[in-house]
């Protein structure tokens, strides 16, 4: 059975608003969601990089998802809007906060520059005007490799019929761009009733060229992707993974080997002798 995943919820400071995201979310079968900060500076002052509330903070109990035994696991997202290359701060120690790390870059050079260079999970591709740029091969190719996805949100299509178009059509131009691969649907939600269930969301991707299996992997598989790079990237390219320790750091005594187990795979063979 399929993970699904919505890696892509607003956030507000609306608790309530945000714990019914969650609640439907995972009535509707979902098992990750990401909930999604928007930072889109200006030129005119310096804005500083929102920071995630912690989950435990904004819902009580995480429901269980629809059809599992165990609760929705929920992530936290910056997406940066880029008009300018100094939007995005290679270096900025509040990216680390997040568990996914996302830029919509709003011209073909910031594009390209996201796909080649910047170290992301996400690249976004806007659906509230017509794209003033072209996908090109090259970037949407050098991207794939890099382990990069493309997400396209469906929820704008459904406040407007001006907005339904340049969803759909800048939905089209990336899929022709990328063959189906490397894309992910996301919601970008605000509300409740603006999600649709995984099935119904497979359906939209053939409306944008998908073919069915693209169109259930841009839900699952390729969101898992997503995640997987995420983590990849905070953990010095999976070299490197920090961890509390299991021993008690006022104790000099060795914990207990319940509390701090080998994996199975290195533990010593008993003597049989």
């Amino acid at each position: 059975m399929s993970a699904f995943m919505d890696l892509n919820l607003s956030y507000t400071a609306e608790k309530s608003r945000l714990r019914s995201l969650v609640d439907t979310a995972a009535h509707l079968g979902f098992s990750t969601v990401a909930i999604n900060y928007l930072f889109e500076p200006t030129a005119k002052k310096k804005q500083e990089i929102p920071t995630p509330t912690p989950i435990s903070d904004l819902i009580d109990q995480l429901p269980v998802v629809q059809g599992r035994s165990r609760p929705i696991r929920v992530l936290n997202r910056l997406t940066v809007v880029m008009s300018d290359a100094s939007h995005y701060r290679p270096n900025a120690a509040e990216y680390r906060s997040f568990d996914l790390l996302a830029v919509q870059p709003t011209t073909e050079k910031l594009f390209h520059a996201a796909c080649m260079t910047y170290d992301v999970d996400i690249i976004c591709i806007s659906v509230t005007e017509k794209l003033p740029f072209f996908f090109r091969r090259a970037p949407v190719s050098g991207a794939a490799e890099r382990g990069l996805v493309f997400e396209v949100a469906y929820s704008a299509a459904l406040r407007d019929a001006t907005l339904r178009r340049y969803t759909v059509g800048n939905a089209v131009a990336l899929v022709d761009s990328c063959k189906g691969k490397n894309i992910i649907l996301s919601s970008a939600a605000e509300q409740p009733l603006e999600l649709r269930g995984p099935y119904d969301i497979t359906n939209l991707g053939l409306l944008f060229g998908l073919s069915d299996g693209d169109a259930k992997e841009a839900v699952s598989s390729s969101c898992r992707c997503a995640v997987l790079h995420a983590e990849t990237r905070r953990t010095a390219s999976g070299i490197i993974y920090t961890m509390k320790s299991c021993s008690d750091s006022s104790s000099q005594q060795e914990a207990p080997p319940a509390a701090c187990e080998s994996p199975a795979a290195k533990r010593a063979k008993p003597d049989t002798q």
